[in-house]
């Protein structure tokens, strides 16, 4: 998995998108969990103002992308842009086309788990090969670099603040448990983000 061509690290940062976008429209909202970050104010959006969500974290995203822009940081920059807008059409075609519906709403901590985990496992995958599916994340990757945390303890910071204004629209119970599925989300975003450069320094000691 170490020498990865260009078109395959695409290749799977795309499927890493669809899953979050999979997941976060079947599981996350139809199970009305939260998320965090800029996923999170948009699904506030949705839920106080009837605001699409695709539509509200474009809108988040760009000043975010916009800041990158002066850092001149391509690599992230063109990674970033094709994520963000592979999200927003992934996310757009299932808001609009799909007939699934995964109704956990009696088996909540299955919800929970199973949004962790994906979101974790996309998340990781993402940022590992060099891209990011939105502005929350990319802040979370400067914020990691500047105060030495782990990328899932930065995230999961992030998340908590959106968590707390999700208490003025959603129960007690459901934002309990959506702590647990971010909570479980920045534990697989840590460990798979970090996986390549532990197992080098792992054979590298022996």
């Amino acid at each position: 998995m170490r020498n990865k061509t260009p078109y395959q690290k695409l290749c799977i940062m795309l499927l890493g998108t669809f899953l979050l976008a999979f997941v976060y429209f079947h599981i996350n909202y139809q199970n009305h969990l939260v998320d965090g970050g800029f996923f999170g104010l948009a699904l506030l959006g949705k839920y106080a103002f009837g605001l699409s969500p695709s539509t509200t974290i474009l809108l988040l995203d760009i000043p975010v992308i916009l800041f990158i822009l002066l850092r001149k940081d391509w690599k992230l920059i063109i990674n970033t842009s094709i994520m963000t807008i592979s999200f927003t059409l992934f996310y757009s075609l299932m808001e609009q086309y799909s007939s699934l519906v995964l109704d956990l709403s009696d088996m909540l901590i299955v919800a929970s788990i199973l949004s962790g985990l994906v979101t974790g496992l996309a998340l990781g995958v993402i940022l590992r090969y060099g891209g990011a599916t939105g502005g929350d994340e990319i802040l979370g990757l400067l914020l990691s670099n500047r105060f030495g945390l782990s990328i899932g303890t930065t995230l999961f910071i992030m998340d908590a603040l959106v968590l707390l204004l999700s208490l003025f629209y959603l129960s007690v119970p459901h934002v309990l448990y959506t702590i647990l599925a971010v909570g479980i989300a920045g534990k697989i975003t840590t460990w798979v983000y970090q996986y390549e450069r532990v197992s080098i320094t792992s054979s590298e000691s022996h």
